[in-house]
């Protein structure tokens, strides 16, 4: 087996998707690699990995900033050529899953996609999808492997950038890290949203829902704000009249999520883009109620059976989350 170098310079963020994935994966592939005698490496970024690794991972230290993403590019392609040359590297393999890919790396790599919001979000500027199509067209034409975490992001690289399906690997994400706690839904339970507090996760939806349907429970947003978007949505909820319907958690610890999840009265997932949808994975495991938007992989993920609506619509939304709540825990 092959010794892997990972690129984890982003893995010390906020609990979001992309670390929960990481720490579903890094694990399992440690120990695949160890069985046939290869091994497994992480380049750290200047903000440390927190989530618990295997021992027998080395831990490389640097301090290449994990954003904004120019800045990163700055410095991480540098690390990484700095540490292939060094004779005691002796690295087969470097993975990345996170964009820019450095050039002129002296090893194959591979990639994953876990989205292509930054192509395709409507709200950003024709520059910058342009760049940022351009940086994933570089990138899976030179990768040796590309690796998506649902099919309709298999099926949406495929569409873009014209790719062989022959290079392509689906690794979906997983679900074991949420300890499952008994379920404990209390009178005052809410309608649950676990992610960050961002444009294209369209939570605006969520509290025009509420808004819509008095009946409905309060609304929990549970995640990292970013940019504006919290400042406008607590605006929203208070000229619809809900701001006392609507709680804003905010960055939470991993700790956290367990009961997050048992106290629900049900999970809402009413994102525009999403490439996999961990939350609906997660929400499942733990025999939350659940519903989601059409968009994305959401459908994929959560399976037909479970109520959907339109991600422009609050009044289908106050549909399904009803739909949700009549649906045994």
């Amino acid at each position: 087996s092959p010794r892997v170098l990972v690129s984890g310079v982003v893995l010390g963020q906020p609990m979001g998707g992309v670390r929960r994935h990481n720490v579903e994966l890094l694990p399992r592939v440690t120990s695949l690699l160890e069985a046939g005698g290869g091994g497994l490496s992480v380049m750290e970024g200047a903000e440390p990995i927190t989530f618990t690794l295997p021992g027998s991972v080395s831990r490389i230290q640097t301090q290449v900033p994990s954003g904004p993403a120019w800045k990163r590019a700055m410095f991480e392609g540098n690390s990484i050529r700095r540490l292939l040359s060094k004779p005691e590297g002796n690295f087969d393999l470097v993975h990345f899953g996170h964009l820019p890919v450095p050039r002129s790396l002296s090893l194959p790599f591979t990639l994953t996609v876990h989205d292509m919001r930054s192509i395709e979000e409507a709200r950003s500027s024709r520059l910058s999808r342009a760049i940022a199509h351009r940086l994933h067209q570089s990138a899976v034409e030179r990768a040796a492997c590309v690796i998506t975490v649902s099919d309709t992001i298999a099926a949406d690289v495929i569409r873009h950038f014209g790719i062989e399906p022959a290079r392509i690997r689906v690794v979906p994400n997983a679900a074991d890290h949420v300890e499952v706690l008994p379920r404990d839904v209390r009178q005052d339970a809410p309608i649950l949203h676990v992610g960050h507090v961002e444009r294209h996760k369209n939570l605006e939806l969520l509290i025009r829902a509420i808004a819509v349907d008095p009946n409905l429970p309060p609304l929990t947003l549970a995640g990292a704000p970013k940019g504006d978007e919290a400042n406008r949505l607590m605006k929203l909820a208070a000229e619809l009249g809900v701001d006392r319907r609507v709680r804003f958690l905010g960055r939470f610890d991993d700790r956290e999520l367990p009961t997050l999840y048992a106290q629900a009265a049900c999970v809402a997932l009413p994102s525009t883009i999403e490439g996999f949808g961990i939350v609906a994975l997660e929400a499942q495991r733990a025999g939350v109620p659940l519903c989601v938007s059409g968009a994305g992989a959401l459908t994929e993920v959560a399976g037909s059976h479970v109520p959907h609506f339109t991600s422009d619509n609050p009044v289908d939304c106050a549909r399904a989350i009803q739909a949700a709540l009549a649906i045994p825990s």
